[in-house]
Order: C-alpha cells, then structure tokens, then sequence
C-alpha cells in the first residue's frame, strides 16, 4: 500500500513539473525574443566593429591587460566600434581604450549567479540573460574576433567562431589569436594531436591568426578588407 501512495505520488509530481515547465516556456520564449529585438536595434546602429574577448579576472596592471587596451585604441582610431563582454579584465581593457579613443564602446553584459558588474567605460550597454542571445551578438556585428589569453568562456567563443568558418555557416572574418606564449600549447595540440587524428584539415588551422602585438592585430583586420575590397573590384571589372 506504501508503494502504492509512493508511486501516486512521484507520478504527481512529475506532472506538476511538466505543468509548470508548459507554463514557464512560452515567457521563456517572449524573453528570449525580447533579448534578440533589444540587441538588434542597438547594434544595427553602431556601425564596423570588432569583437574582443579575454579573461574577467586580468587587472590593470597586467601586461596583457595594456596590450588589450591599447589593440582597442589602435582599433577605435581606425574607425571600428568596440565590443566586449561588458565586464572586467580584458573586456574593461577593451572598453576603456576604446572609450580613450573616442570611439563607440559597447559592453554586452550577461547576468551570472556571482553577477557580473559592467564596468564604466561603456558608452553603450546591453544587459542579456542568455547566453546564446549574447553569443549571436557578438558574430552578427563583428568585423574580426581578437582573442586575447582566457579561459573556458574565452575558448568558447574563440572555437565556435572558428567552427562556423570551418563549416560554412558564416563568412570568413579574421579572427586573431593574441599572445603565441599563452597559446603555444593549444596550438601544439591542435597540430599534434587533433590535424595528426584527422579530426581537422590542415587548412583549418588558416582560419586564424596569431599576434604579438596591437599594431598586428590592426594590420590582419586591414589587410583582411583590403584583400576582399580588391577581390571584388576585380570581380566588378570582370562582369
């Protein structure tokens, strides 16, 4: 009789929670919507701009932090808005050397359980929830990806940019690795071990570049749309 009441009452429960999860994900929906909608007219407006990541936890003093803010200066001055993250480190870095500039500083924050606070060098912010909502912002209005030294969050963006080059889902833009010491091993593996498995092509491991230094990072992106506004002038000429 106990098993009986036992198994009444699980079954109760999971169909409370199948009620409450039809309940919950229609507004699930509308927020997500919600999301997209905000991010699309404020972006849509900004104009070229570039896409850095980086770790939340580098300070000011760091020099990977000044090589970042510096990049985003260099950036700024050649007329691309700056995106980030929103947040510390490496993305306060890009914002702040975007905002020295005078250029278009935009933070895209997302709300986390330890929150996240933005930091003041925005002169645009956009607060998301999800991040997937997040991530589409970041590649639909990035001219280039600069990836600075990071951790999981940053390997993340920095692999599902290269993976939508890689399988076509989007135009190729450049996307550049900043700091061949903090790379090297990644780098290492990818060669060694993924190419060596036939995981990846070869030509998979063209699909970005790695830097130096800031006046580098500017030389990839400008050869990039230079090469491309070339191949299109001669493809003009020839139609």
């Amino acid at each position: 009789m106990a098993r009986k009441a036992g198994l009444v009452t699980m079954r109760n429960r999971r169909q409370n929670l199948r009620t409450d999860l039809s309940m919950e994900d229609p507004w699930r929906v509308f927020r997500i919507m919600a999301e997209f909608v905000d991010g699309f007219d404020v972006l849509s407006k900004i104009g070229p701009a570039v896409t850095i990541f980086g770790s939340a936890r580098l300070k000011n003093t760091s020099p990977i932090y000044k090589a970042a803010e510096k990049t985003a200066y260099l950036l700024a001055k050649e007329g691309y808005a700056i995106l980030t993250g929103g947040g510390p480190g490496i993305m306060e870095a890009g914002n702040k050397g975007a905002m020295r500039a005078e250029g278009e500083s935009v933070g895209l924050n997302i709300d986390l359980p330890f929150e996240q606070v933005p930091n003041r060098f925005t002169t645009t912010l956009i607060n998301f929830h999800y991040f997937f909502c997040r991530k589409v912002m970041f590649l639909k209005y990035a001219s280039a990806f600069v990836i600075f030294p990071g951790g999981y969050g940053t390997l993340d963006e920095f692999t599902e940019s290269i993976t939508l080059i890689q399988t076509k889902r989007m135009e190729g833009f450049p996307v550049i690795l900043y700091g061949s010491e903090y790379w090297k091993g990644f780098l290492t593996w990818l060669k060694d071990v993924v190419l060596r498995h036939h995981c990846i092509d070869a030509i998979d491991l063209d699909i970005f570049r790695v830097v130096d230094n800031p006046e580098d990072v500017v030389a990839v992106v400008k050869k990039f749309y230079d090469d491309r506004r070339k191949a299109n002038n001669k493809n003009v000429k020839k139609s």
